[in-house]
């Protein structure tokens, strides 16, 4: 290959990224579409956190006291049953049915007089992600150890501030890592929300390749930012888990 094949290589590289990015504007179409799916995501993790840690403590409260509720009976257990009962039934469906089906009913169902459609999208990812959440810190909760429910009750908290104050921070730690792999999971499940017509990142790069005729470059672009923003989402959880060890100490 001599001087002038680089050239025209080169230059058939700088066409191609001209055509792709720079006429329309169309660099703009990423930003916009990488904006929306962080928004999705961010806010999306914290409805799956939110709701996934309230799950974990129905079912794991009940699967720790099950038998001492059933011997005192009462309003107690059968509301606690009937909790979990729900809550097994949820996570199941949610985590049996495609997130891209669940985004659908959510758009064409459930949401269908709003306009928003990053709102829609917020609670479709967001409620499928409490699901996989709330196993999780189910996972750590369980892995606790009962006495440290006995030092609580020792200090004079209620089972409520027990969760709170000692069973929970201790299942947040040692769930940290999964539940990074699972914002990572969320983060690239955004790039479905094209189905309904969402200008996420994905769609940005499909559009692009619609309007240039041009595939590698724009695709290649989408996944570097995906693998950019992941790899920073890492660095930003293992900041987090190796503060909260030396917290430990």
């Amino acid at each position: 290959m001599d001087s002038l094949d680089i050239v025209l290589i080169f230059q058939d590289l700088k066409d191609t990224f001209y055509r792709c990015f720079i006429v329309e504007d169309r660099w703009k179409w990423l930003v916009e579409g990488f904006g929306k799916s962080l928004v999705i995501t961010f806010f999306a993790v914290l409805i799956g956190l939110v709701c996934g840690v309230l799950l974990a403590a129905i079912r794991s409260s009940y699967d720790k006291n099950e038998e001492s509720l059933r011997m005192k009976g009462g309003f107690g257990f059968w509301g606690l049953r009937f909790l979990n009962t729900v809550s097994k039934v949820y996570i199941t469906v949610i985590r049996g049915v495609p997130v891209v089906v669940q985004l659908m009913i959510w758009y064409f169902v459930i949401l269908v007089s709003q306009k928003n459609d990053v709102i829609i999208a917020v609670f479709a990812f967001g409620f499928n992600s409490a699901a996989y959440v709330a196993e999780i810190f189910r996972g750590g909760i369980m892995a606790v150890d009962n006495g440290q429910f006995e030092a609580g009750r020792s200090l004079g908290f209620n089972y409520i501030r027990t969760m709170k104050n000692i069973i929970i921070p201790q299942a947040v730690k040692s769930t940290l890592p999964t539940l990074l792999n699972e914002v990572i999971a969320l983060l690239k499940e955004t790039s479905v929300a094209g189905y309904v017509g969402i200008m996420d990142l994905t769609k940005a790069g499909e559009l692009i390749v619609g309007r240039s005729f041009e595939s590698f470059m724009p695709l290649i672009a989408v996944a570097i930012i995906y693998l950019i923003t992941v790899i920073v989402l890492t660095k930003v959880f293992t900041a987090i888990e190796r503060r909260l060890r030396r917290n430990e100490r």
